[in-house]
This record gives structure tokens, sequence and C-alpha cells, in this order.
């Protein structure tokens, strides 16, 4: 019988490149990033030629790589610096150059405003060509979870406690560290010294937040007049900026709120926006301002599912010359959602109606294909996040916005 023999020493000769067929996403990706102008991340790097310093990676690969990973579901910078140097399709993308975690990493979260701007001059020119228009839009929120812990929320003596502890330790490791004189010892110290101190940072952000979370709460209390104390806020040691909000399956976990706005009947992402806030009543006016801002002008439709439907946003909406599709919610006193009521402003006046008729509800079917768009991202692992912070989530987020826009792009010109 034939065994194996796992010991022996090969030698092969291998072309990357037939390794990948031509029909590849990765290839697609790679297309689209050929084509890009990124001069003005070319211009950060400080090396320059016939000058001291190492060889940079190519902007253009690094954006390449997280592009794909993205949607192979790869979301930590050492899973991917380990598959540039294992798996066929990364080393083909590589081509023989290699990448460490720590600059995938520092690149994913400093290039948002480029990633912005690439799904900005994407969807112009799907729109230019014809292929997707952008007079009928559509919102929905996906929760993602938080890069932390359930057990890293606590209140004000929790986490005063928590501080004078990493206090403690930074002053007796500072005190380690100047006594001793042996090197290695005193590079540990520093390691140490330098984590207990990032700690008690997170800590200071930790407390910082309870005081927004505290004020957010009073002015809800104040607001709804019923006399009830709020409660006690608590935040995380871990990612400050992180909410403990209701998630899809129906449990609350730590998470973000990720506002996808997206054109209807399609799935291409046109804008989003990152909050901690863990509804999504009044998000519908930030975002569409969010839109103007990138596109110079307002969709003529935009449609949103109930959790949307803030008078206040609506009203707005109808004075831009918006009209907004959403179901009204259903009043706990058994009236009609539809009919007009004491208070309505002559914007929810007419989406009642709006909605009320078969035209209005013909309207408001397509917005459920947005939908689509969140569990694509869900097959590509975009479960829980890896980095903390709203800016550094929303680079991440961006990333795969990206890669869903391009990828959709080939399967809409392929029919």
């Amino acid at each position: 019988m034939r065994e194996p023999v796992r010991d022996q020493i090969e030698l092969r000769a291998v072309d990357i490149d037939s390794l990948i067929g031509q029909d590849h996403a990765v290839r697609v990706i790679w297309s689209y990033v050929e084509g890009l102008d990124l001069s003005a991340l070319e211009g950060r790097i400080k090396a320059r030629e016939h000058r001291p310093g190492h060889p940079p990676i190519s902007p253009r690969l690094l954006l390449a790589l997280w592009l794909y990973a993205s949607s192979d579901g790869v979301g930590s910078a050492r899973a991917l610096e380990r598959l540039c140097g294992s798996h066929d399709v990364y080393r083909w993308l590589c081509g023989g150059v290699s990448v460490n975690y720590h600059t995938l990493s520092d690149f994913r979260v400093g290039c948002a405003d480029l990633l912005d701007r690439l799904l900005a001059e994407h969807l112009a020119a799907l729109a230019g060509a014809g292929l997707v228009t952008l007079d009928s839009l559509a919102q929905d929120g996906v929760r993602i979870r938080a890069s932390a812990g359930a057990a890293s929320f606590g209140r004000k003596a929790k986490l005063d406690r928590h501080l004078s502890i990493a206090e403690a330790v930074v002053d007796q490791l500072k005190h380690e560290v100047d006594a001793r004189s042996d090197a290695s010892t005193r590079r540990i110290k520093a390691a140490r010294e330098r984590a207990a101190r990032e700690r008690g940072e997170r800590v200071r952000a930790a407390q910082v937040a309870l005081d927004e979370i505290q004020r957010q709460r009073q002015a809800r209390e104040e607001k709804r007049g019923n006399g009830k104390k709020p409660k006690e806020p608590r935040a995380s040691s871990t990612d400050a900026q992180a909410r403990v909000m209701k998630m899809a399956d129906g449990g609350f976990r730590p998470g973000y709120n990720v506002q996808v706005a997206s054109t209807a009947g399609e799935q291409f992402v046109v804008g989003l926006e990152v909050t901690n806030a863990g509804s999504d009543r009044g998000l519908m006016r930030p975002m569409l301002e969010r839109l103007r801002a990138l596109s110079g002008h307002l969709p003529r439709r935009y449609l949103a599912d109930g959790g949307f439907g803030s008078a206040e946003d609506i009203e707005w909406a109808h004075g831009e010359g918006v009209e907004v599709f959403c179901p009204p919610t259903q009043s706990k006193h058994g009236t009609d959602p539809f009919l007009p009521r004491r208070g309505d402003g002559p914007g929810v006046s007419t989406w009642r109606a709006r909605m009320a008729s078969e035209a209005g509800k013909a309207q408001y079917k397509p917005r459920s294909i947005c939908e689509c768009i969140h569990a694509r991202w869900r097959n590509w692992n975009l479960r829980q996040l890896t980095v903390r912070g709203i800016e550094k989530v929303r680079a991440v987020v961006l990333c795969y916005a990206l890669t869903n826009n391009i990828l959709q792009g080939r399967r809409l010109a392929n029919g």
C-alpha cells in the first residue's frame, strides 16, 4: 500500500496566478483597486526614493486585502496576516510582499475618509451608467456585537474602584522600573506599566460616558414627566462608547447600532453611520442630512420601517420635499394609526394618508430588500467587532459596504 510520507522535502515550481480562476472575486476587487487614485494615501508615506527609510507596503495592496478579507469573513488583522502566508488567494494578492498585522490594523482604522469617498464615487459611476437610481432610498439599522463583555459594565462606584487600582499599579511599577537596573526586567515592567496606564485611560473614558448617559436619561425622564428617578447608569471599562442594546435574537448585549441607507429594491449601500443609540427613532433625519452632504441632494422617496417613525423627522422631511414611506406604529389604545391625530402637522397628516393608500403600500414593498445587505454581512461573519470605539467601528463597516457594492455591481453587470 502507498502510505503518506510527510517529512520529505519537495521542490515545487508553482505559478501562483494559475491557481486563481479568471472569474474569482479577488480578481474583481483587484481590478477595481488598480483603477483608483490613491495619491492621498501615497502622499502620507514618509519614506522616499534615494533617501533613508524602508520601502513601505503599497496602500493599493492593503486596501485590496481588507476588501477581499471582508467578503471572506475575516475581520481580524492577525488572522489576515496568517492567511497572507498560507492561503493561495491572499498569496496571489500579496505577490510576494510580506505584511504584518500591525500595519494592516493601522491602515484599516486610518482610512475611513478614503472609504467614504470611494463609496460615493463608486455609486456616482453606477448612477452615471444608469445601473442604479438614487431617487428612492431605504434605511435600516443593524446591531453588531461590540468588542466588550457584559461584565465590563459598571456603575460609578465600581469604575472609581477600578481606577484607584489601576493608578496604584502604575505607581508601583514605576517605582520598580526605577529601582531595578536589569534591561530585560525593565522592559517587562515597562510593558506592564503601559498596560495598567491604558487600563486607567479606558476607565476614565467610561466615567466620562457615565455623565453623558446620565444627562440623556434625565432628559428623557423630564420629557416623559412621570416623576420617576432614572436608574444609575453603567458604562464599559473596555469600550466606553459601546452600549447594551437589544439584538436581533431578542437578547441584550453590548453593541453598536449601524445605520445603513441603500437604494430601494436594490442592494447598494449609499451611506452609513454608526451610533450607540439603542433605538432607531430619531435617526432618519441625521442620515438624510448626511446623504445631502455627500451627494448634494435628497431622495424623492425614503423608505424605513416602523422603528424610525418620528413625527419630528417626518415633518422635517416633508418640508424638504422628501416623501417618507414608514408604517405608523399601533396605538396602545387600539385607535386606527392612519387617522389624523391632534397635534399632527401637514407633513405627518400627509404621511398617514399616504401609508393608508394602496399606492403607498405598494411603494413601501421594496424596503425589505435592503435587509439582504445585513444578511450578506452576517454571512461574511460581521457578527462581533474586533475594534473599539465608534470611529474604528465605522472604518470596519465601510470596508464591508464598499466590498458589497463592488461585488453587487459585478452581479448587476453580469445580469
